[in-house]
């Protein structure tokens, strides 16, 4: 049922300069998770768990590699109508601006969707951290016969000002809606929510940016050029004109807005029961298919730490840190507090003998690495030392950023021998 009358609708955003250097040369989606994921991954893993098999992502920067990694991952039989497509903004004879925002993104592209035969549009970001079974939100869509449904989760206060805030009836239809309330209006925002979100002070509603629309009412609302966001605009305007259904969620959810929340996501995966659970079977989060070997470890101390596959590590010590595919770190160093995303390739004996290169990529020995991103292929040299936190101010130079206290390493980056941040 659900793969002949659902279409999902992923938006990559905008320029992602608040994950910036992160998304300087990717775009947002596209920015490596958890050691072996993309960003992506999640809202398309999230919809192939729910049966929801054909996808478009939309994005206009920086998408070569989300489209690398699409088109390495997801394959569907020959058989099925099931797709990942990738829509970078394109200028057309109707339209030659940028998209504008997120319902001017799907309006600019529904020359595409119109292609195929849907009921409801899934509408998805790109950019934020869960698992949810839309299937259970689709149903409740059926069966309360509305024509736009929102996914909202309890928020706290000091949350509440940076979410749509939202207020609904007995039967869980929005009647009131308000985009980010400044902090003095919230006493009049409260919803009615279960004892569980009370207990932890999360008494407001918020939109959490998953919606699903019947198609023909999409259609009809993207028809006025005047709108170009659905958070600021299009919800708010319907909801005293159309039946627009609250769908309540309470599991983690998390938007990936920052380097903040960025660098606690990744490292919360290292608790003993991390909220977001990639061991349920049942919600697998889906990847590129690698063939690495094992990950080799000679004489670290680990703890609360996650390993991609095909490192080789002769670190010291390694805590609560988050190490990416094909890492390496050097003897006698000490990693904590770190996400690092890992290589795309190996340098190999004959590189290393021909090439006279002597820092590998990776972490060198005697390096002190702590609070810190690494992006992918950096080479870090001996006697580094890299130590973030909220003593440092925010800066930033061709080899790496700080933000927040938390140092980001960029992309390719070679850090000299005794480098000191």
């Amino acid at each position: 049922m659900f793969e002949k009358s659902v279409l999902a609708i992923i938006l990559g955003g905008g320029q992602g300069s608040r994950l910036y250097p992160l998304t300087a040369t990717r775009s947002k989606p596209a920015v490596p998770i958890a050691g072996k994921y993309r960003l992506v991954d999640i809202p398309i893993s999230n919809c192939i768990n729910s049966d929801i098999k054909r996808m478009y992502v939309l994005t206009q920067f920086n998408s070569a590699s989300l489209n690398r990694h699409i088109k390495n991952t997801y394959h569907f039989s020959f058989f099925s109508k099931a797709f990942v497509d990738v829509l970078a903004a394109e200028q057309t004879p109707q339209n030659e601006k940028w998209f504008q925002g997120t319902a001017d993104a799907v309006r600019q592209s529904i020359h595409h969707f119109k292609r195929h035969d849907f009921k409801y549009a899934l509408i998805l970001s790109g950019d934020q951290l869960y698992q949810m079974d839309f299937r259970k939100m689709l149903d409740a869509h059926i069966k309360s016969k509305a024509e736009i449904s929102i996914a909202t989760l309890p928020v706290n206060a000091s949350d509440a000002t940076s979410f749509g805030i939202l207020k609904t009836d007995k039967k869980s239809f929005i009647s009131s809606f308000i985009e980010k309330p400044a902090a003095d209006l919230l006493p009049d925002w409260t919803s009615d929510v279960s004892d569980d979100m009370k207990s932890e002070g999360r008494n407001y509603l918020a939109s959490m940016g998953i919606y699903i629309f019947n198609s023909d009412l999409l259609f009809k609302l993207l028809d006025n050029q005047d709108t170009v966001d659905f958070g600021k605009e299009i919800i708010p305007q319907s909801i005293d004109n159309h039946k627009v259904l609250s769908y309540p969620y309470e599991g983690y959810w998390t938007d990936i807005g920052n380097i903040d929340s960025f660098f606690e996501a990744n490292l919360g995966l290292t608790d003993d029961i991390p909220k977001f659970n990639l061991y349920d079977r049942d919600k697998r989060i889906y990847t590129r298919a690698r063939i690495l070997p094992t990950s080799k470890i000679s004489g670290t101390t680990l703890n609360k730490t996650v390993i991609g596959e095909g490192c080789i590590i002769h670190a010291a010590k390694i805590e609560r840190s988050v190490i990416g595919i094909r890492s390496r770190i050097g003897h006698e160093s000490t990693v904590i507090n770190t996400y690092m995303m890992g290589n795309d390739y190996y340098e190999t004996l004959e590189d290393i003998s021909n090439h006279k290169i002597e820092s590998l990529k990776g972490i060198g020995e005697r390096c002190f690495i702590k609070n810190a991103i690494i992006d992918k292929n950096c080479t870090i040299g001996d006697d580094v030392r890299i130590n973030g936190g909220p003593h440092l101010e925010d800066t930033e130079t061709d080899l790496y950023a700080v933000k927040q206290g938390i140092v980001v390493i960029k992309k390719d980056a070679v850090i000299p021998n005794g480098f000191v941040i």
